[in-house]
């Protein structure tokens, strides 16, 4: 019996002219069934007669978020009302909501895509996967769920939030795989060591992570403090969900499936393609989905695309971690600052703990950043002049990095709000102004 996962080795040239089929077919599909795409198909000229080659991609148009906030809430459905089984959406809290409808076919792909997404990590149907994500409308905690079934591994649908509770099932279960936010992760790991309890004791040997940008620095920091070995994946709402891409027992990129989703990396200035290796804007396009499939959405993520055998094996192409969005990226006096940068710099200075908040505000036509960053309790003693130091040479090393001059503000342990699902990470208060 063939494997879902065994099409991650196709060779490059099978996967490229199923993609090249599939994308032809999916142009025609949108131009006949979504008004949307109708009209940006004849405003473009652009046709399925057109796609010829993966590079003929570059030829059609682009969807933004805003596409589908203005198509809110089902006009870019390709299929009647009655063939959508699923919706799920984000929260709104920046606008409309987006809204995503799943046919039987989607939610088939997708718990195909999520059990390639475990199995990539080592998780079999012998584990037991604890599912912190949020259930919901939210995509998280339901496409976890379903690829672990898939997968036939044990499902504990705990969802975010009541840690202890959390840790009592990981003690009780004997959870081996626990899937959530990695900031979750590291205040699981705080509490159960608050608690008395030691994680690296359990059976606990697996965490996938993802939803929000983190760095190997944090990687390394949960692998150590829960005895672990962590894996990102990635994924987005518009797209599918999780299930996008994930990591394989390398951790060296995460193996986008693209049997199902075609990447593009393109210049987000200039809207140009970029070449391997070099950073750039994510672009998607769906060539499995039938409810609400996108073309070329430009998720706003920034990564790198590698195209080479990975030592695993697999042949798809590898992203790397995303480094921030082009949307969210902060422009701080002209200097273009990720907070992802600042977390790689933070978690390499010893002392410091993985907690940290950056705040932006203006002071007359200035702009002014603070980094707030907790850091071990043996620096605050009475010796001030220790304290001052340490500060000096955070700051240095964010400085320095950056090239943008920043204030450090060191914190007691525990004062920075903890979250259980995706970490506040900036207060930019220029835009209350």
């Amino acid at each position: 019996m063939q494997h879902p996962w065994d099409r991650d080795y196709l060779p490059r040239e099978e996967l490229e002219r199923e993609q090249v089929g599939k994308l032809r077919r999916l142009v025609a599909y949108v131009r006949e069934r979504v008004p949307f795409y109708r009209e940006a198909f004849e405003r473009s000229g652009a046709t399925e007669a057109d796609v010829q080659t993966l590079g003929d991609v570059a030829g059609l148009p682009f969807t933004v978020k805003d596409d589908l906030r203005a198509n809110y809430p089902f006009r870019l459905f390709a299929v009647p009302q009655d063939e959508i089984v699923r919706i799920h959406c984000s929260s709104g809290t920046t606008g409309r909501p987006i809204v995503a409808g799943y046919t039987r076919h989607d939610l088939d792909v997708w718990s195909e895509v999520m059990a390639r997404t475990l199995h990539q990590a080592g998780v079999t149907s012998g584990d037991i996967c604890q599912v912190a994500w949020g259930y919901g409308l939210f995509t998280g905690g339901l496409g976890a769920h379903y690829g672990a079934e898939r997968l036939g591994a044990t499902v504990v649908p705990i969802s975010g939030g009541n840690t202890e509770r959390q840790i009592a099932l990981m003690q009780d279960f004997g959870t081996t795989v626990w899937m959530g936010t990695p900031s979750y992760a590291t205040y699981l790991a705080e509490v159960a060591e608050q608690m008395g309890v030691d994680v690296r004791a359990l059976p606990l040997r697996v965490a996938v992570l993802g939803a929000e940008p983190w760095t190997d620095r944090m990687r390394a920091e949960i692998e150590e403090r829960m005895g672990i070995r962590a894996y990102d994946i990635y994924g987005l709402t518009e797209v599918i969900g999780p299930g996008v891409s994930a990591e394989c027992e390398c951790q060296s990129g995460l193996h986008i499936f693209e049997d199902h989703f075609l990447p593009e990396l393109i210049d987000p200035e200039t809207l140009q393609p970029v070449s391997e290796g070099k950073p750039g804007e994510l672009v998607l396009t769906t060539i499995s989905k039938t409810g609400m499939p996108l073309i070329r959405f430009r998720t706003r993520d920034i990564t790198r695309l590698h195209y080479g055998r990975c030592e695993c094996g697999r042949t798809t192409v590898r992203m790397e971690r995303v480094q921030g969005r082009s949307d969210d990226m902060l422009i701080v006096r002209g200097v273009n600052v990720f907070p992802s940068q600042i977390e790689s710099i933070l978690l390499g200075i010893e002392g410091v703990q993985p907690h940290y908040q950056i705040v932006v505000d203006r002071q007359g036509s200035m702009d002014d950043m603070e980094v707030q960053v907790e850091v071990e309790e043996r620096f605050f003693s009475d010796r001030v002049r220790e304290l001052e130091e340490f500060s000096r040479r955070v700051r240095a090393r964010i400085e320095s990095t950056l090239g943008l001059r920043v204030h450090v503000r060191l914190m007691e342990p525990g004062s920075i709000e903890r979250s259980t699902g995706k970490a506040k990470r900036v207060v930019d208060r220029r835009r209350q102004q």
